[in-house]
């Protein structure tokens, strides 16, 4: 793992993840530590500014400390994604109160922050409806409160031992008009259930569940913004570009594999590697970039392109590392290789899918050409 200044992994943590990367991918057992642990290595804070209780820098920085953490897991990659987008909504929502109520515990990785945005990211994108809708109950300035309902069927972490997840609702046609909104959402207030943990393949230290509201009443001290079109489209790069960090740490794993092996074996290959390094470091560049320079808010169509380039990478390097392994990759225990495979088969389906951003670039080449 690369380490400097503002992207610190402690030797704990990295020490403690390549340990038990194959129990986090497979179990639950070590769940309720993930979170803890990578809070307690500072990582949370990276890319948050000093005076919010951060260790300064910016998301190009926590980009890169998400690409660190995938090399050694992508399921713990996974949390620590959920996490630090959660974060960045609460940096970019104009409720100071948010702030105030939960972003120390956030940032220490006390309190789990479920993203639970995926839906609302497709929403932007006309691939989806929104499922949840909200109703106002009692109109009064600064006291409004609205009484939310819906369901989402895919939400990670949502940690049993406390969670605070966004999301985006519908409002009532008799609301007047109001654009949709997004909302945090505790986990303690009436109403608000989870399911077990999906049955997923892989990644199951990653408390990935269902959310159900039903007659929650909230008021406007936990809305994140009142405009969720808007906000969301300044929101999006940043949602996506810590979403690529687990494809760029899990490519650099799979890429450093491949260097461990054989003279002979790393020979057959050295063209393909060396040609999806330099490619991975371009897109890496590129990505970085671009959330910096605000360039992804207006052209998310390149964004996709990269995320989706990304994806190629992953496959590609994944390959090759398989390739080089030969049977030992097949022998439980031996490598990782067998759990890097399970890792690369979840960066295709991760919302935004690969299949949902190609319709969308395809209906904007056609809008553009016509």
């Amino acid at each position: 793992m690369t380490t400097s200044a503002l992207r610190p992994v402690a030797s704990e943590l990295e020490a403690w993840l390549d340990m038990h990367g194959e129990a986090i991918d497979t179990g639950q057992d070590l769940a309720p530590e993930l979170l803890p642990r990578l809070g307690q290595a500072g990582l949370f804070r990276v890319g948050v500014p000093f005076d919010l209780g951060g260790s300064g820098g910016v998301i190009g920085d926590a980009i890169e400390a998400v690409a660190n953490v995938a090399e050694q897991s992508l399921a713990a990659a996974f949390v620590f994604w959920g996490q630090r987008t959660f974060i960045e909504y609460l940096l970019q929502s104009p409720n100071e109160t948010l702030r105030t109520r939960w972003l120390d515990r956030l940032l220490s990785g006390e309190l789990a922050g479920a993203t639970g945005l995926s839906n609302a990211m497709k929403y932007l994108s006309n691939i989806e409806p929104l499922q949840m809708k909200a109703r106002l109950l009692d109109h009064a300035g600064e006291h409004d409160r609205w009484t939310l309902d819906g369901s989402l069927p895919w939400i990670t972490n949502l940690r049993p031992e406390g969670f605070v997840a966004a999301a985006a609702f519908d409002h009532a046609s008799e609301d007047g008009g109001m654009p949709p909104s997004i909302f945090a959402i505790p986990h303690d207030m009436p109403g608000v259930t989870r399911s077990v943990d999906l049955d997923l393949i892989a990644l199951r230290s990653s408390n990935t569940a269902a959310l159900r509201v039903e007659g929650t009443v909230l008021d406007r001290t936990f809305l994140i913004t009142a405009d969720a079109p808007a906000w969301l489209a300044r929101l999006r790069p940043g949602f996506l570009g810590l979403q690529c960090g687990m494809s760029i740490g899990l490519a650099r794993r799979c890429l450093a594999a491949v260097g461990e092996t054989s003279p002979i074996s790393r020979a057959a290959v050295e063209d393909e590697t060396a040609e999806l390094a330099r490619e991975l470091d371009d897109l890496t560049h590129r990505l970085k970039e671009g959330v910096r320079n605000g360039t992804f808010v207006s052209a998310p169509a390149a964004l996709f392109e990269i995320r989706i380039a990304l994806a190629a990478v992953v496959a590609s390097a994944v390959g090759l590392e398989i390739q080089v392994t030969g049977g030992r990759g097949y022998l439980r225990g031996q490598t990782g290789t067998a759990r890097r495979m399970r890792e690369a088969a979840f960066v295709p389906i991760v919302t935004p899918s690969l299949v949902q951003l190609k319709n969308q670039l395809a209906l904007h080449r056609k809008a553009h050409a016509a």
